[in-house]
């Protein structure tokens, strides 16, 4: 998979702005609030249609603009597609070699990228909502149907946490709608629970592998699903949905007096082990941007496993903040396989040397210059 060209229309600090010939390696130099960090988002974006920095998209618009619109051709396995995505105060068009989609599911996955930014040592050491995002974000890329039932669940969610708050102050007896809600709420939820263990298990392959090699065979990194509800390794969906119901039903009265849903993939987390050992709490800083690395370098080869093909590697400001071991360990992983847009603030921030023919863009206040 290969960026081929980028163009951008009131995206963030970019009035107009068009790239053209990427190449396998892409540096964008710069120093800081200059639009590096922009660029990698807006192809980001483009395979996403959300953006890893921000959830409000009026803040992806151009100041005092009405609209932003990105566009990129994308060269892959089965030919060229030209993607184009525009974002509005009236919500987001996306159009594949000039088609509207009729659903923002039918667009993602035509752009795969694995983006690795300091922030992701969050996924180690933060909280569990930015552990299930991960999930959501990465299995969504591979699995549109999974972006369907992590949308439908969201929505029943909802309306049942406001059936339970009216319950809560005195709404009356709701047993009949809980029963509607608990049945819509699991038939969507099993699906989710389900491909999540199904990528945590392939992700736990890849990434201990890896993690062993970057650890010279120190440290072996093992990943398990914490579900709200039944065993991890579980996978039959039948034994889910009865799983679930019973819970909801076990919980009804506690859900009740505090008005919200205490079961659910919405509630699960993920626990990353080093030697047998809880990497959030007893990790060490080094350990942990080990197994954020380890985990970035896994996606890669877990994509290509899926759709017989690279996705597009974006790396933001993160080769300075690894060693210079670390750093080798990243850059063998992705030369002359996957492309990659990495940003920096000095060429001398990165281990330049063991880049070959990298391409190098110079970026300040939303002009860039090759």
């Amino acid at each position: 998979m290969f960026v081929k060209n980028l163009s951008l229309q009131h995206f963030r600090n970019y009035n107009e702005l068009t790239l053209d010939s990427f190449g396998s390696v892409n540096l964008m130099i710069g120093r800081n609030a200059q639009g590096k960090t922009n660029l990698l988002e807006a192809i980001f974006v483009l395979a996403l249609t959300k953006s890893h920095r921000t959830s409000k998209d009026k803040e992806l618009i151009g100041f005092q603009q009405n609209a932003a619109l990105l566009g990129a051709e994308v060269d892959k396995k089965y030919g060229i597609v030209n993607l184009e995505l525009r974002l509005s105060a009236q919500g987001k068009k996306a159009k594949i070699n000039g088609l509207e989609q009729r659903k923002l599911s039918d667009f993602i996955g035509a752009l795969n990228v694995v983006m690795f930014a300091p922030e992701d040592l969050e996924i180690v050491k933060g909280t569990p909502g930015i552990r299930r995002r991960f999930l959501d974000m990465e299995i969504g890329q591979v699995t549109p149907s999974y972006l369907y039932h992590l949308q439908q669940y969201q929505k029943v969610l909802i309306q049942r946490n406001n059936m339970l708050k009216q319950s809560w102050s005195g709404g009356g007896d709701m047993s009949t709608m809980l029963e509607i809600w608990n049945e819509q709420l699991a038939e969507h939820g099993v699906k989710i629970i389900k491909k999540r263990k199904q990528f945590i298990r392939k992700l736990q392959k890849w990434a201990s592998d890896i993690h062993q090699g970057i650890t010279n065979g120190a440290e072996r990194l093992e990943l398990i699903y914490l579900p709200s509800f039944g065993e991890a390794e579980e996978e039959d969906e039948a034994v889910l949905l009865q799983q679930f119901m019973i819970k909801l039903s076990q919980m009804k009265d506690q859900e009740i007096r505090r008005g919200m849903t205490l079961a659910g993939p919405h509630r699960d987390d993920l626990a990353f082990y080093i030697n047998g050992k809880e990497a959030q709490v007893y990790g060490s800083q080094g350990q942990q941007r080990t197994t954020a690395l380890s985990l970035k370098l896994a996606e890669i080869e877990l994509i290509h496993e899926e759709i017989g093909e690279y996705p597009v590697l974006l790396l933001d400001d993160v080769l300075s903040e690894l060693d210079p071991y670390r750093q080798t360990q990243l850059i063998e992983t992705f030369q002359s396989k996957v492309q990659t847009f990495i940003t920096a603030t000095g060429i001398e921030t990165i281990n330049a040397g063991k880049l070959k023919d990298a391409s190098i863009y110079h970026v300040q206040e939303g002009q860039v210059n090759s």
